[in-house]
């Protein structure tokens, strides 16, 4: 269990206790029965939005203010807490978030501490909070999980202001319990955790920090300052994140963050939106009523050749997350400050510059650097966005990062899936996995 190894060390008191975790299985196997009948692809979605056009990032303009009125918030999430990823060295990914990323030491539990199960380091930027967790015993579930999937997202953390409410409500909304509320203290106060499944091995955690004082984010860990310190590259907080699932599976968890959390569809794609020749894919797009949470759900789509989902769904072994959007206020800022730590990006081919402004309006920023830059603009009927992709972190093709500045938009690039697409074929060309689809035979 996630909160039984990530949070013990120190003067640490617990209550409460754990329910077993759920057998393993395939998340449409497991969802089958409660969210799969009547589940239907509605094609695109009607957004209403109380957001109005302007220059700024339009989730950030009131933090907290319900802006999407279709959608509502039943277990209370007010953002994303933290990120832990499983890792199978966390203190050399560590190194490598704080280089070529820009995030800062913070906390550290291991056998330093006490523990001496797993090893984890808390790394922050900006609102954003990443913790990377590395096994120190073999065999067991962080073992497994590695060894199945590679380096990855196993818990999305949320806060919310009570975590045994939201537990309680999202399973009796049919969500599965992985971990009932446990409450960890130490001399700066108490914060209380719970969890349910969600698509493949990732898990929900509900964070509830109330007035804990701790500059460690909860009990467990000590304060870490290995000595290196280098200038954030401007990461301000979680937009969105990217939930691969298996073929057929989209609608079966759209309705599940429908159902437990009272998301609403903020938009769809299908495979007339998002293609090329050869491969194409389907997503719809979740989100509370605030837009905090976001959550965009892909599944793979029929093809003459294997898709970027079909590859990542090859190489993780199933369902996970896709890939993280971190926001920022400065993407030329951002990206430059990256690139030049050694943070490789997508590159989209020159000809998507060519009348950029005549396909998207006016912007603020010069062409002629996006272009160096490989960043890619769209519009909506509020504003614009700037985004760009990294490549895979990792040696399999599977997590990357997208740095994403908003400028009134509030959608997610629809116009520059193609160019994208072109874009991720020619590196599955390089690594010779622009095959034939299996669906298409």
């Amino acid at each position: 269990m996630l909160v039984s190894t990530i949070l013990r060390s120190g003067p640490l008191t617990v209550h409460g206790g754990i329910r077993a975790a759920a057998a393993k299985m395939s998340s449409q196997a497991r969802w089958a029965g409660s969210f799969s009948e009547g589940a239907t692809n509605s094609g695109q979605a009607t957004i209403k939005t109380t957001i109005v056009a302007g220059t700024g990032d339009p989730y950030m303009a009131n933090p907290g203010a319900k802006i999407f009125p279709d959608a509502t918030n039943v277990t209370g999430v007010t953002g994303t807490a933290f990120l832990e990823f499983w890792v199978g060295n966390a203190k050399q990914s560590a190194v490598y978030y704080m280089q070529c990323l820009g995030f800062q030491p913070v906390a550290y539990s291991g056998m330093e501490t006490g523990r001496m199960d797993k090893a984890s380091y808390l790394l922050r930027q900006g609102n954003i909070n990443v913790m990377l967790s590395s096994p120190l015993q073999k065999g067991g579930e962080m073992n497994d999980f590695i060894n199945k999937h590679g380096d990855g997202i196993r818990n999305i953390a949320l806060e919310c202001p009570d975590a045994k409410r939201a537990h309680d409500l999202a399973v009796s909304k049919g969500a599965k319990s992985f971990q009932e509320v446990k409450t960890y203290q130490d001399d700066h106060g108490e914060v209380k955790i719970s969890g349910i499944d969600t698509y493949g091995e990732v898990k929900h955690l509900f964070v509830e920090r109330g007035g804990y004082k701790g500059d460690c984010l909860m009990p467990g860990f000590v304060e870490w300052d290995p000595g290196y310190h280098v200038e954030d590259v401007g990461l301000k907080y979680v937009d969105h994140m990217v939930g691969n699932v298996g073929w057929n599976e989209m609608d079966v968890w759209a309705k599940f963050y429908r159902e437990v959390f009272g998301m609403d569809q903020l938009i769809s794609f299908d495979d007339k939106d998002i293609s090329t020749d050869y491969t194409a894919l389907k997503s719809k797009v979740m989100t509370v009523d605030t837009g905090l949470v976001k959550y965009p759900i892909n599944e793979p789509a029929v093809g003459k050749k294997k898709s970027q989902i079909e590859e990542y769904l090859e190489f993780n072994n199933g369902p996970g997350v896709q890939h993280l959007a971190l926001a920022t206020e400065d993407i030329i800022h951002t990206v430059s400050a990256m690139r030049a730590r050694g943070t490789c990006f997508l590159r989209v081919p020159d000809t998507y510059y060519e009348n950029l402004e005549d396909r998207v309006g006016p912007i603020d920023e010069d062409v002629a650097v996006l272009k160096d830059l490989g960043i890619l603009v769209d519009r909506d009927d509020k504003g614009y966005l700037l985004q760009i992709f990294t490549r895979p972190l990792t040696d399999r093709p599977t997590f990357f990062i997208e740095i994403i500045q908003r400028r009134g938009g509030f959608s997610f690039g629809k116009g520059n899936f193609k160019a994208l697409f072109v874009s991720i074929e020619e590196e599955q060309r390089r690594r010779g996995t622009l095959v034939d689809s299996a669906a298409a035979n």
